[in-house]
Parts: C-alpha cells; structure tokens; sequence
C-alpha cells in the first residue's frame, strides 16, 4: 500500500516467485472440480455465462507477496492467464533483474493461453485499478501490507488504509465490464474478537459470526480491525453493485520459510495469540493449502453465487 519494503523481504518475495516459475515448466495439473469448502455470507449475484475457463485472464493484487505468489502458482498451474498488480515500478524492475520474461518464454507449460504479465496500479486511485483490471474476469484482492516499523508497525492508521484500500477494489470490480468474480482474502480474525463475557454468544465460529470494531479498538488489533471494516465495506459494496463477492477467511499463514517471507502478517495476526490459544481459536492454514482454496473457489463462483469460505 505504498510503504517502502525492505531489501531482504524483496529478495525472499522475488526468490520465491522465481522458484515458482521454473518448477511450473514440468507440471500437468488437472483441474479438480471437487467442493470442498463451506459457503457463508450468501449474495444474489448477477448472472454470468459459463466460459472456457483456460481461456480467460484474471489478476492477482500484491502478486509477489507470500500468499499472492502462491495463488499465482496455482493458476498458472491450472492453465489461467494471470496479471499481477504491483503498487511501484521498482517491483517490475526486480522482476526484470532475474529475467522472469525470459524463464515465462522458455517454460513449457507458459503457452499462450498461460502467461503471466504484470502492471502497475495503486490502490488508492480507482482508474488506475479499472485500468489494471480491463479484460480480467475474476480479481483476487490478497489485501497483503507492509509492516513499516516491525513488530508494532501495524497501526490504526494502517487499518484504515487496508479497508480504503478494499473498497477502492470492489468499486473498480464493480466498474469494470470484464470482471464476474472478486474474491477477498480476509482473515479468521473477522470471526472471532468479541466480549466472551457475553454469554448470549455462540462459541461456534461460522457464518454468523463477526468480530466486534470496538472490541478490537479497545484492545488495539488493528490487524483484526482493517481485516473486518476491509470485508464489510466489500460486502456493502457487492450488495449495492451485484458484484459477485467470495471472502475467504483464513487462519495464520504458514509454510516454507513463512516466517522469513512473511513476517509482518504473522506478527501483526499474533497480536492477542494469548487469547486466541486460550479459547482455542489459534488456527494456522499452510499457504499452498490457502492458494487452492481461492483457485476452487473461483471455479465454484462461474457455477454459483458468491459466499466466504472459513
């Protein structure tokens, strides 16, 4: 969202983007059409046709950070065009720097129905995100941040940025002929900060279950908090527009060298992990794991409506 990164958090993010373009030159995926996940939150969507789903584009947003290369890995994988958003031109330059057009020319599984491209966009201008998104069909939003100070570097300011920033995309979604399907990554943590004093409470996480915004400004989770006004101001913005909505509300990242190419989400979702542990609400998701779920997501929304998936 605009906030400087640091050297070694470029090179993990890039080495692993690198990485995942040469392992995809000797893989054939079939595509699961399987259900595995629980829909929640139910909008009537608007009507779309069914399409050849090798043949369409969709973007990324922040597709170089840790979740957004791995979601690009698994649509690359299942033969989608992907266009990956980037908030600087300095990203596109480390991306030149390995050569990754020329790794995307010599794979194998990069036909032409198989490309990766990528563009710059700002996710405080919403013609530059119309612009980005012109000729895509499904936007995967991944909400993914820059913590700029370290441990306490997500600040209330940050979570009224991440929700600003979540209602500029819904809108250019809204706005952009070419886009069916949005899907959001939110966070576990929409579900579950609430007054546990309150016996009238189900201690079942499900569909119905929403964090209180003053519960988590009063114990200052403002990870929580940009998480939670991110995905209402989504949901505000699908119903009015009949934009066709799926958030997927996840625990802890975690995988491969999370902690080195992931540090500030993990630290800033950890914020309260006390709690959490204590009532047994301190889940972690393996982030290819994560991937998949948004790919088969996707691929329900061209059958059904939208939802949110836990």
């Amino acid at each position: 969202m605009g906030v400087v990164r640091t050297d070694d958090s470029h090179r993990a993010e890039i080495d692993e983007f690198r990485r995942m373009l040469l392992s995809c030159s000797a893989v054939l995926v079939k595509v699961s059409t399987e259900d595995e996940y629980i829909n929640r939150r139910v909008l009537t969507s608007r009507n779309s046709n069914e399409y050849a789903v090798f043949q369409k584009l969709v973007c990324v947003t922040s597709g170089v950070s840790f979740l957004g290369i791995a979601i690009v890995k698994q649509l690359v994988l299942r033969g989608y065009s992907v266009r990956i958003i980037v908030d600087n031109e300095e990203d596109i330059d480390r991306l030149r720097e390995i050569e990754v057009s020329q790794e995307i020319e010599q794979s194998s599984t990069f036909t032409n129905n198989n490309r990766i491209g990528v563009v710059v966009a700002k996710f405080n201008d919403r013609e530059s995100l119309m612009e980005a998104f012109d000729g895509c069909y499904t936007v995967f939003h991944t909400t993914a941040f820059i913590d700029p100070s370290g441990f306490s570097g997500y600040s209330k300011s940050m979570a009224e940025i991440e929700a600003k920033a979540a209602e500029n995309v819904a809108e250019a979604c809204a706005a952009t002929p070419s886009v069916r399907n949005y899907v959001l990554t939110s966070s576990l943590l929409t579900c579950i900060w609430r007054d546990t004093s309150n016996s009238s409470l189900s201690p079942v996480v499900d569909h119905n279950s929403w964090s209180d915004e003053s519960f988590c400004s009063s114990k200052k989770l403002w990870y929580a908090l940009g998480k939670l006004k991110a995905e209402r101001v989504s949901w505000r913005i699908a119903e009015e527009k009949g934009l066709k909505l799926t958030t997927i509300c996840s625990g802890l990242i975690t995988g491969p060298r999370y902690f080195c190419a992931n540090p500030s989400s993990t630290l800033a979702y950890l914020k309260g992990g006390q709690d959490m542990y204590e009532h047994g609400l301190l889940a972690t998701v393996d982030v290819n794991k994560l991937a998949e779920a948004h790919v088969k997501v996707h691929e329900e929304m061209n059958k059904s409506g939208g939802g949110s998936c836990t």
